[in-house]
């Protein structure tokens, strides 16, 4: 699997045993520098950004984040409830398809709101009660230019669910669209964005006059360090100039890239043909992106001539296993672990899988060095998603 590296920040300071295991812990210094960056762009290229809250949906941090982002986009009415109860700014709902009931509440919650083909929208237009003539309507496209690394998250593989396909774009569809939203990336630099729109510019640029927006997306790894933020600045500088259009950034990992940690701790170790060792962090349901991917998540800590050990997690499915490790001691029971960048995506996807505990939830602030549960969960999340 491909190791997924992480800074470890201030975490590198940080003792693993002031937390119960397994928890997340967030630093809101790390995510508040984030938006810095995120509002630098803004402020100099005139586009606005908002939070995917698909990857991060930490609403504790709301008034942090109202300080710096235009708003939040939601994939469907939950998110845009959550949008709408704990945050401020403005909400873009984007779904590959709608429930009628849910529709309906999406129109009263959000202000933009995309569809992923003509026909979804020619289809609400004509159902009674939903109002869709008064509504700021986006169509989303599929570039149909495949530049992921891992083909089954990239949005345009081919016969991909996501968006109506650029090369089926006519003239005449601009007549029912204020906005075109497309997202083409995964943790990609500006070169893969430039190259999206080099695909997308000569379909839509003729018609700039009918619309009022344009969505870039997410997946631009913005507040990474090599990201070249200069070059995006003057690119969507000359965008907004150009197509009179308001431009839209929707990142998500970025607002919370490296500002999390995952902590857990060894549980039993045994030899099979290689040291194994049982943690309380299950891969399926504190990380199923491991498993997904796959990849591997960078420990904090890790050194590089120490002991290989096989961590895995206490489900009974045979593929919890998080990756091969060198710990920077020599694995013990009862030895903290922790696995960098999980702030991200991991939170919003636990699960309670073969009723495996999830992991408290901390905020940290590495500046004051305040620490504080925001959210605890007992074994009644277990039971109560059930019957």
């Amino acid at each position: 699997m491909e190791t997924k590296a992480g800074d470890p920040g201030a975490f590198a300071h940080f003792d693993l045993a002031r937390v119960p295991s397994p928890a997340f812990v967030v630093d809101a210094t790390a995510v508040r520098g984030n938006l810095e960056i995120l509002a630098d762009v803004k402020a100099r290229s005139g586009a606005k950004v908002l939070l995917a809250l698909k990857a991060f949906s930490m609403w504790c941090l709301a008034p942090l984040i109202d300080e710096y982002l235009d708003g939040f986009c939601a994939s469907g009415v939950w998110e845009a409830k959550l949008a709408k109860e704990q945050f401020n700014g403005s909400i873009s709902t984007y779904s590959p398809a709608y429930k009628a009931e849910d529709l309906a509440e999406i129109l009263t919650l959000s202000d933009h709101i995309t569809f992923n083909n003509l026909a979804q929208i020619d289809r609400w237009k004509n159902e009674s009660g939903q109002g869709l003539d008064n509504c700021d309507i986006g169509l989303r496209l599929n570039p149909e230019i495949a530049l992921g690394e891992t083909p089954k998250y990239d949005p345009s593989q081919r016969h991909s669910r996501l968006g109506f396909p650029v090369s089926q774009l006519l003239p005449e569809h601009f007549n029912a669209i204020s906005g075109v939203h497309f997202h083409n990336l995964c943790e990609q630099n500006f070169d893969a964005l430039e190259k999206t729109w080099s695909k997308i510019e000569p379909l839509i640029a003729p018609h700039f006059d009918k619309l009022e927006w344009i969505n870039l997306g997410g997946g631009h790894h913005i507040t990474r360090d090599d990201y070249d933020r200069e070059a995006l600045v003057q690119f969507l500088s000359d965008l907004k100039a150009k197509s009179g259009c308001d431009i839209y950034l929707e990142p998500g990992e970025a607002v919370a890239l490296d500002a999390g940690i995952l902590v857990g701790e060894i549980l039993d170790i045994f030899d099979n043909g290689m040291p194994i060792g049982i943690t309380d962090i299950s891969a399926t349901c504190h990380m199923p992106d491991v498993i997904e991917a796959p990849y591997r998540p960078a420990m904090l800590g890790e050194t590089s001539d120490g002991d290989i050990i096989r961590l895995g997690g206490p489900s009974c499915l045979a593929g919890d296993i998080i990756g091969d490790y060198q710990l920077p001691e020599p694995a013990h029971v009862g030895q903290r672990i922790a696995f960098l960048d999980q702030a991200h995506y991991s939170m919003v996807k636990t699960n309670t899988f073969n009723g495996v505990p999830l992991p408290s939830i901390w905020l940290w602030n590495s500046d004051t060095d305040d620490l504080r549960c925001v959210k605890a969960f007992d074994w009644t999340e277990f039971r109560d998603r059930l019957s």
